[in-house]
């Protein structure tokens, strides 16, 4: 339009840039000096749009739909080398071709035609905001089911960009209208994004508000099929809406299937996180989710077991043993990651006897099942006035450590042997070092007590894990440190910074040695137990990683976020393999299944999510808690899935029933249809209620009693 013109004309002459601004008024057919003058109108198909986003179709060298590719908003710098919209309707030599899923517009004989100036930024009537997007939503609710459910997707990018743009343009009473109209037809799981949103009122707010500019960069992803994009498509060139249309083009990634729409089950299943769902392309790397082969070592008798049980006792025992263990060490797992592919550290004697104590103990195991539920034992925090904020528990349930908001550290002894600490060092310069019983001898028998305090962290503590070895232990804090403490001396070792803001979980990788944090920096970190800096920075999360897992085989992670993602990452290379979205709330809790085929998740929303890892699809949904699931855990094969709640209840889930007969189809798979049954509460096996205590850990021991821990609160 001709203001623009005036303006790029203006701005030309004042950076002598003559040649361009030439080029530009004999283009745009404007006559002598004047600026102000007679100016010919350049065809735009509607006025105040930019003409760039009309361009017709050049003798089919690329579709229409164009748009201006983005990374042309911001250097002021090449608008010395502008041409006018004009310019480009009617230059012979332009062409226009496909970057990604933006077309650029490119002019053969000035390659350096970028695009507008991010003053100009605006390119709809601020007034006729909310007339487009009545008129898009009229036509969406007017159109065939199968198509309506997919195409309300539009909704709410759309909503928050026309928002964002119209704040961004300093149009901010049409901002406020266009807010009050239409907030109330978005979908109830974006409250509270909508909450931050109507906050921002001015330009200046939108710059330090980082979910904001998230959601500028970032497209927001909707998955639809063909039909509807096609339907979508047609509508918007016909009513030449191409406000909307230019939101589409920059600012959205619109995955498109073939096949049949998605019905409104599915799509809600899918959808809700901060970048709406995750692309397909996101999930088709290969995971080897396997487990390792356990290594090769015979188990000797004990003499215990030999006066205790009579000559027929033994080799019934010793069978489900060599069974449950020896068959998986026997055979690789074909889906297994190769035995090297990430660095292990090797096997100690007393990691050997640790596992041969394992495997006498699995021998005992209780096989749970719907008839065969596991016993509860649950550790209840008394008196926690310092405010209980991780908990976690040895893998041989023999001690249970408390990070509180006190910034203290808390390891209680659960066995009657007291919790000792190693002998000064001139007491163990006296100590006979041949002798059986020196692992004994070098404990200092004067310092045993049930209870031990660390103190260190300056911020309150919110994620502490044992190592497998119980050596070590880790702690992480809102003081942006993670700590690494012997649980032998018990004192610091080493104070990990990395991150720069609190960081919410920390956990060790069930072979020791690695270790995962995750933080409101919004990236995950893994460390080694031996360098001061992070081995790999897993970025690409919208919003602070809230907890972190490691997968049985150690060669992933897995990561949940306030962004309502969950995400897998590659050990070995640090890449993303996996998005799973569906959650509508922040995620705070993760747990792999002991044969790491599956993850169950649970977030704010109250609901457990079920997750094929192989295949990349939610496999289940388990409703049935009424707040935020802090805790999730498998029994030790399997057979039950634990989750516990800030709703003061423990759940316990059929995990058999619920991944049997899966439908994972290759059109399933390629175009995220998924089918999840009606009622969850058919795999509903218990629910046990605390009198008043939210439940923030779960624990199978070796023989699957299941233990759980929270802190009694009074009100």
């Amino acid at each position: 339009d001709r203001q623009t013109l005036v303006a790029v004309l203006q701005f030309l002459r004042r950076s002598n840039l003559r040649e361009s601004e030439e080029i530009l008024r004999r283009e745009a057919r404007l006559l002598g000096d004047d600026l102000a003058g007679n100016v010919a109108t350049v065809a735009t198909s509607s006025p105040g749009v930019a003409a760039v986003a009309a361009v017709p179709p050049v003798k089919g060298e690329a579709r229409g739909d164009c748009g201006v590719s983005p990374s042309s908003r911001r250097e002021p710098r090449e608008a010395g080398r502008l041409a006018a919209s004009g310019a480009l309707l009617s230059s012979p030599s332009s062409k226009i071709t496909h970057s990604g899923d933006v077309s650029a517009v490119v002019v053969e004989d000035q390659p350096d035609v970028s695009a507008v100036l991010s003053a100009y930024n605006q390119q709809g009537d601020p007034t006729l905001y909310e007339e487009y997007y009545s008129g898009l939503k009229h036509f969406i609710e007017c159109s065939l089911d199968c198509h309506r459910a997919e195409l309300s997707q539009l909704f709410y990018p759309l909503f928050v960009h026309m928002y964002l743009e119209l704040v961004y343009n300093q149009h901010e009473s049409e901002a406020k209208s266009f807010f009050e109209r239409f907030h109330g037809d978005q979908e109830c799981y974006y409250q509270d994004d909508l909450r931050v949103l109507s906050s921002l009122t001015k330009k200046e707010h939108m710059k330090g508000n980082e979910t904001m500019l998230d959601f500028r960069t970032s497209k927001f992803v909707l998955r639809i099929s063909r039909d509807s994009y096609q339907l979508l498509k047609r509508h918007l060139q016909e009513k030449q809406n191409n406000q909307i249309w230019n939101i589409v083009q920059e600012h959205l990634y619109i995955d498109i299937f073939d096949g049949m729409p998605r019905s409104k089950q599915q799509i809600d299943a899918m959808v809700g996180s901060l970048a709406g769902e995750a692309k397909r392309e996101a999930n088709k790397a290969k995971v080897f989710f396997g487990l390792l082969k356990e290594p090769e070592f015979d188990v000797p008798l004990d003499d215990e077991d030999e006066e205790g049980e009579n000559e027929e006792g033994k080799p019934k025992k010793k069978k489900p043993k060599k069974d449950n263990v020896g068959s998986k060490s026997k055979k690789q797992d074909p889906n297994a990651p190769p035995q090297n592919r990430i660095p292990l550290p090797e096997l100690k004697d007393s990691d050997k006897l640790d596992k041969v104590m394992n495997m006498k103990e699995a021998a005992r195991r209780v096989r749970l099942g719907p008839e065969c539920l596991p016993s509860i034992c649950f550790y209840t925090f008394l008196n926690a006035y310092q405010g209980l904020t991780a908990v976690d528990i040895t893998d041989d349930s023999s001690m249970i450590v408390g990070g509180f908001a006190d910034s203290t550290v808390r390891v209680w002894s659960v066995t009657p042997k007291k919790l000792r600490s190693v002998k000064t060092a001139a007491d163990l310069s006296l100590i006979d070092k041949e002798s059986d019983d020196v692992l004994e001898r070098i404990m200092d028998e004067k310092t045993a007590s049930e209870l031990k305090i660390l103190y260190g962290h300056s911020g309150p503590v919110y994620g502490t894990s044992f190592s497998p070895d119980r050596n070590y232990l880790l702690s992480c804090s809102e003081d942006g440190t993670v700590r690494l403490w012997s649980l032998q001396t018990f004192t610091c070792l080493v104070g990990y910074k990395g991150h720069n803001y609190p960081v919410w979980d920390t956990q060790f990788s069930p072979y020791g040695y690695y270790f995962v944090s995750g933080g409101h920096d919004r990236v995950a970190r893994l460390w080694a137990t031996d360098h001061y800096q992070p081995l790999r920075i897993f970025a690409g999360h919208l919003a602070d990683v809230t907890c972190t897992r490691f997968h049985p085989n150690s060669n992933y992670i897995a990561t949940g976020s306030a962004d309502r993602t969950i995400r897998l990452w590659d050990v070995l290379n640090g890449n993303c393999v996996r998005i799973f979205t569906g959650h509508k709330g922040p995620i705070h809790s993760l747990a792999f299944s002991p044969n790491g085929r599956f993850l169950a998740t649970g977030a704010t929303d109250g609901r457990v999510l079920l997750w094929d890892i192989g295949h990349g699809l939610m496999v289940g949904e388990l409703k049935g808690h009424t707040d935020t699931i802090y805790a999730l855990r498998f029994s030790r094969d399997g057979e039950i899935l634990a989750s516990g709640s800030m709703d003061n209840t423990v759940r316990l889930w059929d995990a058999v029933k619920a991944f049997e007969d899966l439908e994972t189809d290759d059109f399933t798979t390629a175009t995220g249809h998924i089918n999840l049954p009606e009622n969850s509460q058919d795999l509903l096996l218990g629910t046990y209620m605390t009198k008043s205590t939210p439940v923030v850990h779960l624990h199978f021991t070796r023989r699957n009693l299941l233990l759980a821990a929270g802190a009694y609160s009074s009100q």
